[in-house]
């Protein structure tokens, strides 16, 4: 029987009959393979999500992979077959942000895939056909279920626009920080440094590409070209900014609690540092970490400890936000 998980209301979800939504034209049907946990999940079943962010009843998922079951009127009709993964972010196509690439930044208000609109704990997942991004036929759809957070530091590093040869560093150990490692080593770094809490990172993040590894309660260097946050903590975001030399580039990715005090802004001026931030993925960034990934460059199954069915989860909630050191990225298969 086809299933899926619906949130009625914060701490409340059940299990139930699924039937899928048979595509209207421009929209695609997917078969789901595997769908992440992530913080913001947890976040919608605890009922944290800021307002305007959520909109229950709801079947979260946001990350996910699958394959094309079936499509609408005026969708090719090759992509059935192929595996795929897709933007979350429904944005308008009209307005000036959109025009401009910017789908993240949409003036037609918020909607995302797993948020606001049905989300990809479910046997299949409907939605518009554009937002999909077609993968390589020997992809493989585990490790793709991770391409959304991927995306996210994909745009993080188009952002930093890191050089060969420069000195670049990660603040944060999660699964965005251990993304961005590898994001930053593909550019041909001279040095990557990654800063965390958590000395059992050390390992995977050389692993991964890193140089050097230390804790935040070690002595700093000041004199990096390039930072990514990833740790989502308003002192997170004060060590990366203290990494960087006069005129380096800092971009944030992490969402601090409501109320964090954060960056000096007379450092930043004095100290004439370049800050962005990212919020979601704009389809350049997922059309480069798809890239990235056919390529070999990305490793997203080193980071994968759980895999468990739909019906565990309330189980994926709780291990996602553990804190255990033995949990890294927890995978829901439907």
């Amino acid at each position: 029987m086809s299933t899926a998980v619906v949130v009625e209301a914060p701490g409340e979800h059940r299990l139930t009959a699924h039937e899928p939504v048979p595509p209207a034209a421009g929209d695609a049907l997917v078969r789901v393979h595997a769908v992440g946990v992530c913080g913001s999940d947890r976040e919608v079943y605890q009922g944290n999500r800021p307002e305007g962010y959520v909109r229950y009843p709801l079947t979260p998922g946001h990350e996910w992979s699958g394959t094309v079951a079936e499509v609408g009127a005026g969708v090719p009709a090759g992509l059935v077959g192929r595996k795929v993964v897709g933007e979350g972010f429904r944005n308008c196509q009209v307005c000036d942000r959109c025009h401009a690439g910017e789908t993240t930044l949409c003036t037609a208000g918020y909607e995302e895939t797993g948020f606001t609109q049905p989300g990809a704990m479910a046997t299949t997942l409907t939605l518009p056909a554009r937002l999909l991004h077609v993968l390589p036929d020997e992809a493989d759809l585990t490790a793709a279920a991770l391409l959304e957070p991927a995306a996210c530091v994909a745009a993080a590093a188009l952002k930093a626009g890191s050089r060969p040869g420069e000195r670049v560093a990660v603040v944060g150990t999660g699964t965005l920080g251990m993304f961005a490692v590898q994001f930053l080593r593909a550019g041909s770094p001279a040095e990557l440094l990654v800063v965390g809490t958590r000395p059992d990172r050390d390992k995977l993040s050389r692993t991964f590409g890193a140089t050097d590894f230390r804790t935040k309660d070690q002595e700093l260097p000041a004199d990096f070209d390039v930072v990514i946050e990833t740790a989502g903590s308003a002192s997170a975001a004060r060590t990366a900014a203290s990494l960087l030399r006069r005129g380096g580039r800092l971009v944030l990715t992490g969402i601090p609690a409501p109320g964090a005090e954060g960056l000096d802004p007379t450092d930043l001026v004095v100290r004439q540092l370049e800050v962005h931030t990212v919020f979601g993925a704009p389809p350049e960034a997922w059309a480069h970490t798809v890239r990235v990934f056919g390529a070999g460059l990305l490793s997203p199954l080193p980071l994968v400890t759980h895999e468990l069915p739909l019906s565990g989860f309330a189980e994926a909630i709780e291990l996602a936000g553990s804190g255990d050191p033995a949990v890294g990225k927890v995978l829901l298969r439907p």
